[in-house]
């Protein structure tokens, strides 16, 4: 016991022990046949630009019966269950991706991203 080394943490990246027996070497990174190496370049990536994704906004929901539905006619207002100024959702081929404000582009109506949504793939 009077042996022992207290290390600080500056000293374990130290791959030696007080007895001088070398830690095991780390193995290198290894390639697996099934998983493809990540894109390493924009130009590696560029197989992927040409695929169409649909992009959705949804200022809210709301949910009525079949009867109230088919009441609604022109001019008529649904009450969403987002408040003014609230952040709206950002949808890509059904996933939540992002939270947004709309803005007013020329004539047309956009979405301005102010959070993206990290989801852990499974």
């Amino acid at each position: 016991m009077a042996d022992e080394k207290n290390l600080e943490l500056s000293e374990l990246g130290d791959t030696t022990e007080t007895s001088g027996a070398a830690a095991p070497a780390a193995a290198p990174p290894r390639e697996t046949p099934d998983i493809p190496a990540l894109p390493q370049s924009s130009q590696d990536l560029e197989a992927v630009y040409d695929i169409p994704v649909q992009v959705s906004a949804v200022l809210g929901k709301s949910s009525m019966q079949v009867s109230q539905l088919l009441k609604l006619g022109r001019g008529a207002v649904v009450e969403l269950d987002r408040k003014v100024g609230e952040a709206i959702d950002i949808y890509v081929n059904n996933r939540l991706v992002a939270r947004g404000e709309v803005v007013v582009v020329e004539d047309r109506l956009g979405v301005t991203m102010t959070e993206i949504i990290k989801t852990d793939r499974g």
